[in-house]
């Protein structure tokens, strides 16, 4: 799942020791770093310039910083080491034979790394450390990054794959298109208008008045006054009626001259139906005021392909504001996703205020630089040693989340928190152990105990993914669920403030190393008096029937990551991970996110035999993967890289069928699944619905957020609402290509000609990712084209960077080195240029 491995380097500063021992923060800031990339894989570079007024010492300082793992090669082994902290801290020590670097000098050091796709994986959040003040972190900012030749080659190999890909997307007129999106069951248009003013009222029983509300409300923001405002006879009205023989989500919308019917069973139904309504106002509506709107007549019979319609969002690695969090919610309301997972706790960060456990945000949900973490935690993802200046310091209230719960329940977005069990638990665990010590020292070793996530004399050695020691919950103390239930009574009353619907909580459990509970003493104490309770794979068992049972005092279910329905068993003399039987009846709820090699299947097998699947594949739905090889593209690429057609493309129940690309970026063989296990019946009827997560890990702001979750979540919307297209059903593969592609380019002009130019200023307006340009040097002329029709090619031949006023690209060029080609959106708002070499 979570496969994050940070990026994260170093930096110096200076003065001599004994004026160090004077000077002042800033003098962290004298230090110049250059680094260089010698190849892809490995090799670098580390240029060291004291640019202050004294010398850099031989010793008694030392350089932390976020990274992959990185050492110091060759000859420079005596100069320098580097070690790992914990997780992915690491530290810079001079050695021995380093000698002070004078004002002005230089000195270089060679190092090795793990591969380094691309930006986000680059070292960051280098601090400096004094030895004679340990607790004291001086951040480091002058870094200079070399350009790499082989990353503007690489550039040019994905914007010539682009321009092959972008070939077959066909340019529809606008009043072509769909009306609404995502695509409903059945859409008939006829000829007339409905013309939507602010003199129109609105009319709904009691059961349907949160829903008018909403509309009156958006009406407001495109008329410039709520609905009813000015009413005048004869001018028309939209009706909402009650409507007992439409499914619990369903609606019909009818739009004729004079009236809108809007009618739906519940108030969810009548709430898509506003969508849908909302839908057919055009794009640039929230952008500028109008006076009247022309809604075209057409008649709509919908409901959804998919109860659970999920976006996970994680604010643990790195938080975000609950205006964003907002803001996020007015987005799934619009496509009509109904369930916010909400990944509030990692080993990084503990986010949500906990009644009664002040440690949990104080200390947990803190980071910056710390000897002993009893205040704040580590660093991490580039953070840094000071606490509150960025993303990786940050918590929601009690009140906050009761607003946030509120505002999702009245747009019938149901909240499933995430609170993460027993691995990525770092935070919780240092938390608790800065309470025990508070409460030691006041004298209550029971009060110091109870919530205790750890045990002081637990000798066990392990190293999760992510490079911790210490992130796992000891599910052997009677401790842990003191804490757990704890913690699941206050989000219960949380929700009952809010009168927002809870019925799971989501408790994790992936990514748990080997090794953890071996000499644990007591697990051993366990194992004496449950004897069936024997090891490390029994502890996992009967720490997740514990929770189990707990959850089902409280009528709520289990939910978690696949790993909680699975044990270890050899097959074919190696170790695989299968569906475990003892859990097939218990309700629970598992996000499958592995579908990478040797587990392609393991989705259908879970839901085959029992388990509620949720379908999160890592290779078709984790938006946080890159979209290309680029070197300049934020995201990872452990999973493979993760555009807006793969969502697009993804067939649920059988997602074998369209697979295009393996895990690297290279064509799929389809022989790799041949023999993997396909949905029974009984299969089918547990996937209960898609998801796609959004990790943090190299997302630092608002901006960087909604680049990687726009457009790709409009992929997920069209999936997870619309039933099977016609190109997922054929069986002929040949005209399934065809239809394929007829879909394809349809989707990409509703999302440049309606829905792209409508988040540009929807809630405020969305920062999403504008695609960089396919382009084309053959027979010396460059041509360009785009993904998305209606988005506009800019270019320049004499270096400089295209603008809004640059010349607009419509035919192939003369050949020309140093061209740069840039794609805008509507509102002249650019994406990244690409240079043509």
């Amino acid at each position: 799942m979570k496969i994050y491995i940070l990026a994260s380097f170093f930096m110096f500063s200076i003065s001599s020791m004994a004026k160090a021992q004077k000077s002042s923060p800033a003098a962290a800031a004298d230090l110049g770093l250059n680094w260089e990339q010698t190849n892809l894989k490995d090799g670098l570079i580390l240029t060291i310039k004291n640019n202050g007024k004294s010398p850099l010492p031989a010793s008694g300082w030392k350089i932390y910083f976020n990274s992959r793992e990185l050492n110091v090669v060759g000859a420079d082994t005596l100069l320098a080491d580097v070690k790992l902290v914990n997780g992915a801290l690491f530290r810079l020590s001079p050695r021995q034979s380093f000698a002070a670097i004078a004002l002005g000098a230089a000195v270089k050091l060679r190092l090795t790394t793990e591969a380094m796709p691309n930006i986000t994986e680059r070292p960051q959040g280098f601090y400096l450390v004094w030895d004679h003040k340990p607790d004291q972190g001086l951040a480091i900012k002058n870094v200079v990054f070399q350009p790499f030749a082989a990353h503007l080659a690489l550039e040019q190999e994905v914007a010539a794959k682009a321009y092959q890909e972008n070939k077959k997307i066909k340019d529809i007129p606008e009043n072509q298109l769909p009306l609404i999106f995502p695509t409903p069951v059945q859409s008939v248009k006829r000829d007339g208008v409905f013309n939507l003013t602010a003199a129109v009222t609105v009319v709904a029983i009691p059961a349907f008045a949160n829903e008018a509300t909403l509309l009156s409300e958006e009406m407001a923001k495109v008329l410039g006054e709520r609905a009813g405002a000015k009413a005048i006879p004869g001018t028309g009205e939209i009706v909402f009626r009650m409507d007992d023989q439409l499914g619990k989500e369903a609606y019909q919308l009818s739009v004729s001259p004079k009236k809108i019917t809007i009618a739906a069973s519940s108030p969810a139904g009548a709430f898509y139906a506003v969508q849908s309504l909302k839908s057919m106002f055009p794009a640039n509506a929230w952008g500028k005021l109008k006076k009247e709107i022309n809604i075209p007549e057409v008649e709509v019979e919908d409901s959804p392909r998919f109860g659970f319609r999920g976006f996970m969002m994680d604010v643990g690695r790195n938080f975000q504001p609950k205006s964003e969090v907002l803001k996020v919610l007015d987005l799934m309301g619009l496509y009509k996703l109904n369930v916010f997972h909400f990944h509030l706790t990692e080993d990084e960060g503990w986010r949500l205020e906990i009644p009664g456990l002040p440690e949990l945000t104080a200390v947990g949900g803190q980071r910056g630089h710390s000897v002993e973490e009893t205040s704040q935690i580590l660093p991490a993802y580039g953070s840094g040693p000071t606490s509150g200046l960025n993303s990786g310091t940050g918590f929601y209230t009690k009140a906050d989340y009761i607003e946030i719960l509120k505002y999702a329940t009245a747009r019938h977005i149901r909240v499933i928190p995430e609170i993460e069990t027993p691995g990525h638990a770092r935070a919780a665990i240092k938390a608790m152990d800065a309470r025990y010590q508070r409460l030691l020292k006041a004298g209550d070793k029971n009060a110091a105990e109870f919530y205790l996530l750890s045990e002081v004399k637990d000798q066990s050695k392990y190293r999760s993914v992510q490079g911790f020691d210490d992130n796992v919950i000891n599910v052997a103390l009677p401790s842990s669920y003191n804490f757990l239930e704890k913690v699941t009574n206050e989000l219960i009353a949380m929700y009952k403030e809010a009168n927002a619907p809870l019925t799971t909580i989501h408790f994790g459990g992936d990514e748990v190393p080997a090794g953890v509970w071996e000499k644990s003493p007591a697990a051993a104490q366990l194992a004496i008096k449950q004897p069936d309770v024997k090891g490390t794979d029994e502890l996992w068992f009967y720490f997740f029937s514990k929770l189990n049972k707990m959850l089902q005092s409280k009528s709520l279910y289990l939910s978690g990551w696949e790993e909680i329905g699975l044990r270890k068993q050899e097959q074919n003399g190696k170790m695989k991970m299968l569906p475990e039987p003892r859990f097939f009846k218990e309700n629970f709820h598992v996000d499958v996110w592995n579908n990478l090699h040797g587990n392609e299947d393991l989705a259908y097998k879970m839901a085959n035999a029992g388990y509620k699947v949720v379908l999160t594949p890592v290779t078709n739905f984790y938006i946080d993967l890159t979209v290309n090889k680029s070197f300049e593209e934020r995201g990872q690429n452990w999973g493979g890289y993760v555009d807006v057609d793969k969502l697009f493309y993804f067939v649920p129940y059988n997602y074998y069928q369209n697979v295009k690309e393996d895990e690297e970026g290279n064509p799929a063989d389809p022989e790799r699944y041949k023999n993997k296990e396909r949905l029974t019946d009984l299969g089918k009827s547990n996937i209960v619905g898609l998801q796609a997560p959004l990790w943090s890990e190299n997302i630092k702001t608002s901006a960087q957020f909604e680049y990687m979750l726009l457009p790709k979540l409009l992929g997920l919307a069209e999936r997870a609402w619309a039933k099977d297209p016609d190109w997922a059903i054929t069986q002929d593969s040949e005209k399934g290509k065809l239809l394929y592609d007829q879909a394809w380019s349809e989707f990409v002009n509703v999302l440049g000609k309606k829905e792209l130019p409508r988040l540009s200023h929807y809630a405020g307006g969305f920062s999403y990712r504008i695609p960089t340009p396919g382009l084309n040097v053959a027979d010396g002329r460059i041509a360009a084209n785009g993904q998305l029709p209606g988005f506009i090619i800019r270019y320049t031949t004499d270096g400089r960077e295209p603008e809004a006023n640059s010349k607009i690209y419509t035919t192939a060029i003369p050949y020309q080195k140093g061209a740069k080609f840039r794609v805008f959106n509507v509102a002249n708002r650019g994406g990244r240029s690409v240079q043509v070499n």
